[in-house]
């Protein structure tokens, strides 16, 4: 047994990412809902009139795959759950090849009053993959598609005055006829992944509203509202419908009265609305929403709705740039993936809004909903924040499959587009992503068929919303097709060498009229570092340590390169220098924000997860993050010294050795150890950092850096660096050792590698498997730095936390292909 107490600054650099990771992992318990508290059903219900209850709480969940209600074992004990619920919340990232792809059940029972007048219905907000709703043992209706949502009618199978129970069939076992394709790169989660309502509704009631903004200028602007209406009486109803447009001061702007007769079932009017004088725009930086607010009367009831718009008008110009309200935009974008560490897709909507905020004060203005609707909570962020919204049908991958195959995505595509018709952030709505690869279907790869299918896809976009516009990435045989398209670039990555960025966007801008680049980038280990990674030319130092190194090529960095954050520090940064000078660019999106789950990834450095975000899985940011910030936002003033996680640096004694500092300030003065290494002041067109580089002498041992950001001669950042300067070549690997650390939720447990000598094994990469004996819990599964028992080193270091439950003894193991392994015991009391 190897045992030994790591000094406190050992753990500086992991330590950070627990302390965010136990703040981002922990359940969120607030509930709200489009900025107001949820209000929970309590089994009383007002006659024709509108309301809205949650019903996420309560469930009862059975793992049982059958598709008959009966044969439900009722002596089986369910587990108690709140919505939303996925089984596959840990599955799809642990050490085990796969993930649960099958059925299983959820209940409720709740109490409906005796006398109601009025329709009742269940709202899903999405559903992942296909669901059957039984209602007191009745199958009420049903939906195949997840990402989407849906309402059932359950009037006619409720039993007033009793209690009535609720049994939800989901599935989320292959279907070839469902999009998207099994072989995409992310997880197909099961379970009611959002939200769930009871909505109380009268006999004759607005289904949806939706506002279109056919018109729009600095000085009017002109909308047309397509109200849905349900009449479930079996005659014609009068109606009286009130309208008034609220800004978002709160001030009235018109009030109007519209007349209408409407006949049984479901009716579409059609009323032009007042014109908006002056309006106020929405923009990123402005994003000013009007509310309509509608009150629809009859003889039999009232109905009343709130919907919120808001007036803006964009274009792509060809062979050109973005303009928004006439004015030229840059699009400075990411991507994000529905999920976090230890929730799966079933996020609360405080997670979601998170994510958002995150990206807004990254200081972006566009994102890309990748590769599917998401849930209503972002997009009504996206419009309270600013944030220009690309909304993608979720066609990724698999080619085009037979009948089923096509009308299933149709309607998914239709019903994508209804339900998210209102919101002024989407300007884009995306038929899919990489659609012809890897067909699931023979001759499904087809480009001629596609290219057909594909056209009428494109004509149902333009028929159901002719103000925005269609785009897709990577099928280049149907580029023409959309009005907008993004070819696939991986400068730097998957080939090439990342300095040839801007030759490869002037080569796209000659073969698409309007075109946007949609993902580029690459992964990152978070702690992993290089004093020399793989410069834009595509070189690389065999052996840092020799007098005159030599000097290779690398064709391929995601696999020759080690995933260390300064490599993609570096491409992010060139990236970043070359579109924010092209003044005819319209912009791009890197992938993606946040790190996600993927069954198609076993040997990445955190197995099953695309570790291309900006964030880690739980929302902690790398060092990246801080390179986006500083090009994109002006306020809050802030300096980053790479790297925070670069605890141990290394080289011979006497080298100079490159420090960066990332700001959003005018200048940076740069400090090592009392003394001064001069002011620089920014220059988009210096790099890297704009400028804020230097070249250092370490001394041996301890080393300080304070970086000071200033604006105006005044001083308004700062920012302190310790670390440890190593100027001895580790030698061969020799001890693996184990130290915790107390932290406010239990233990921080560190393995680390030296050789003989003590000696940081810096260049040690491989993989370590965590395990515990005893009381406790060791958390894993969560594919996060710090929560994950299977994990490769970061230049000789890893970590993951475990919590004591119980006195007693706890044993934490550690192993390695190499080593026989190392344990240590915590006494937790």
């Amino acid at each position: 047994m190897v045992q030994k107490e790591i000094s406190s600054r050992t753990f500086r650099f992991i330590s950070m990412f627990f302390s965010l990771a136990v703040l981002c992992c922990m359940v969120f318990a607030a509930d709200v809902y489009a900025g107001e508290e949820r209000v929970y059903y309590n089994g009383t219900l007002k006659d024709n009139v509108r309301q809205v209850y949650c019903l996420n709480k309560g469930w009862s969940y059975l793992e049982n795959s059958t598709s008959q209600l009966g044969q439900l074992d009722a002596s089986v004990q369910w587990q108690q759950v709140n919505l939303p619920h996925t089984w596959n919340r840990f599955d799809a990232v642990d050490s085990q090849p796969g993930y649960r792809r099958a059925a299983g059940w959820y209940r409720k029972e709740i109490f409906i009053p005796k006398k109601h007048d009025g329709r009742l219905i269940l709202a899903f907000e999405g559903v992942n993959m296909r669901c059957d709703v039984y209602v007191n043992e009745q199958r009420a209706g049903g939906h195949s598609g997840g990402y989407v949502g849906f309402e059932i009618d359950i009037t006619p199978f409720i039993e007033p005055g009793n209690m009535n129970t609720f049994d939800i069939r989901v599935d989320n076992s292959i279907d070839r006829n469902l999009i998207p394709s099994q072989k995409s790169d992310f997880v197909i989660y099961g379970g009611i992944c959002r939200d769930v309502w009871l909505k109380s509704v009268p006999n004759v009631y607005i289904k949806q509203a939706r506002i279109s903004t056919p018109r729009v200028d600095a000085e009017t602007a002109e909308s047309v509202i397509d109200l849905d209406i349900i009449n479930t009486t079996p005659s014609p109803q009068a109606l009286r419908i009130l309208m008034t447009l609220v800004d978002g001061n709160g001030q009235k702007v018109w009030h109007r009265q519209f007349d209408r007769t409407i006949s049984p079932d479901v009716s579409t009017t059609t009323m032009e609305l007042p014109l908006v004088e002056k309006p106020m725009l929405w923009s990123p930086a402005h994003p000013h929403l009007y509310t309509l607010k509608i009150d629809l009367r009859s003889l039999i009831g009232r109905d009343q709705l709130q919907q919120p718009f808001g007036f803006r008008w964009f274009e792509f110009k060809e062979g050109g740039p973005f303009f928004l309200n006439g004015e030229r935009l840059l699009l400075r974008g990411t991507h994000r993936h529905e999920e976090h560490a230890g929730y799966g897709n079933a996020l609360p909507d405080s997670l979601h809004r998170r994510d958002i905020r995150m990206i807004k004060e990254m200081g972006a203005n566009f994102i890309r909903l990748g590769h599917y609707p998401q849930d209503p909570q972002v997009y009504r962020a996206c419009d309270e924040l600013g944030l220009l919204v690309w909304d993608e049908l979720p066609w990724c991958r698999g080619g085009m499959g037979g009948e089923v195959w096509q009308e299933n995505t149709r309607r998914l595509l239709k019903e994508q587009i209804l339900q998210n018709y209102n919101h002024p952030s989407i300007i884009l709505w995306s038929l899919g992503n990489e659609i012809y690869w890897l067909p699931d279907f023979p001759n499904g790869g087809d480009s001629e068929a596609l290219n057909r299918y594909l056209a009428g896809l494109n004509e149902l976009v333009h028929e159901l919303d002719p103000y925005r516009l269609t785009t897709m990435r990577k099928y280049y045989d149907g580029a023409h097709i959309t009005d907008v398209f993004s070819p696939s670039i991986w400068a730097g990555w998957y080939s090439g060498v990342y300095k040839t960025y801007k030759q490869a966007l002037e080569e796209a801008r000659k073969k698409y009229p309007r075109f946007m680049h949609a993902e580029y980038g690459g992964s990152s280990h978070v702690g992993r570092h290089e004093e020399n990674p793989i410069t834009g030319e595509g070189r690389l130092k065999e052996n840092e340590w020799a007098e005159q190194p030599n000097m290779s090529g690398v064709l391929n960095a995601s696999k020759i390169g080690n995933w260390n954050e300064n490599y993609i520090v570096d491409l992010f940064d060139w990236h970043l220098m070359v579109t924010e000078q092209l003044d005819w660019f319209s912009g791009n999106a890197q992938w993606a924000f946040k790190d996600f789950a993927t069954p198609l990834r076993p040997e990445n450095p955190i197995p099953y997860i695309n570790q291309k975000g900006l964030v880690d899985r739980a929302g902690n940011p790398k060092d990246a993050y801080y390179v986006f910030k500083s090009y994109w936002t002006t306020e809050p003033h802030f300096c980053y010294i790479e790297s925070q996680s670069w605890p141990v640096r290394s080289g011979r004694e006497g080298k100079p050795s490159e420090v960066c500092v990332y700001s959003n300030c005018e200048d940076v003065e740069l400090i090592l150890n009392g003394t001064s290494l001069g002011k620089k002041s920014r220059n988009i067109s210096d790099y890297p950092a704009t400028g804020f580089h230097w070249q250092a002498v370490f001394r041996p041992g301890e080393n300080e850096l304070i970086a000071f950001g200033g604006i105006d001669d005044r001083r308004v950042a700062a920012d302190t660096l310790l670390f440890t300067y190593m100027t001895e070549k580790p030698g061969k690997p020799d001890q693996l050792l184990l130290g915790s650390e107390k932290t406010n939720e239990g233990y921080l447990i560190e393995a680390k590698v030296v050789d003989k000598n003590g000696r940081l094994c810096l260049d040690l990469n491989d993989r370590i498997y965590f395990d515990h004996n005893g009381v406790g819990h060791l958390y894993q599964n969560y594919g996060t730095p710090t929560r994950s028992n299977v994990i490769e080193f970061a230049n000789g270091r890893a970590a993951i936390e475990f919590k004591c439950t119980r006195p007693g003894e706890a044993v934490i193991e550690a192993r390695t292909q190499n080593f026989k392994g190392s344990y240590l015991k915590i006494d937790c009391e």
